[in-house]
């Protein structure tokens, strides 16, 4: 499953572009997800609904013949790093759009399968060309939100403070005091962060 957090944290707003999968990797499962769901003011959503990941998939293989990776690959730049589907349910949709005779396999290198879109399939983006719009718009709206944070610069930033606190937690000779200090900063930082 794709999820994203809708995070609307203690005033109310809205960050979604804090910790899409694929966004921070294993910190958006935690720094969002955890913390913000524990305690009841966010709330995890898929990030396509019903039939709509089968809509996208077979749109981009009508824009030019792909196989599952490609297909991967290119969802992850339309949003730029933010978020790529999982084979586990690429691949499966694949074989249900084939089933439903909307792709087809077509002419391929190696063993990777490339699919074109039938004319059934075009038929099919034709009837739900509204939603393909909308479905690419949000695509390209998590993309143009994760310019807008330098995930890079935050990434180092959390990993170098996950492993000064393991260094100095993991030493062994961290006083109670030491603990309740770490915790206070830990918290101090974050609450100065949510008020920016």
């Amino acid at each position: 499953m794709f999820y994203y957090f809708e995070n609307r944290g203690r005033h109310g707003r809205c960050d979604d572009r804090l910790a899409m999968r694929g966004g921070w990797g294993h910190h958006a499962r935690h720094w969002a997800g955890r913390g913000e769901r524990g305690r009841g003011e966010g709330r995890a959503r898929r990030m396509f609904d019903g039939g709509e990941l089968r809509l996208v998939l077979l749109k981009l293989i009508a824009d030019e013949p792909r196989h599952g990776y490609d297909l991967i690959r290119e969802i992850e730049r339309l949003t730029g790093g933010a978020y790529a589907p999982s084979p586990g349910v690429v691949y499966p949709t694949l074989t249900l759009l084939d089933e439903m005779d909307l792709i087809a396999q077509s002419a391929s290198e190696g063993a990777k399968k490339a699919f074109a879109v039938t004319s059934a399939g075009t038929a099919e983006l034709a009837e739900n060309s509204e939603l393909v719009e909308a479905l690419f718009a949000r695509l390209a709206a998590l993309g143009a939100e994760r310019e807008k944070v330098d995930v890079k610069s935050v990434r180092r930033a959390m990993g170098n403070l996950r492993e000064v606190l393991m260094n100095r937690l993991s030493a062994g000779d961290a006083s109670d005091q030491t603990l309740h200090q770490v915790v206070a900063l830990i918290d101090e930082a974050a609450q100065k962060i949510e008020r920016l």
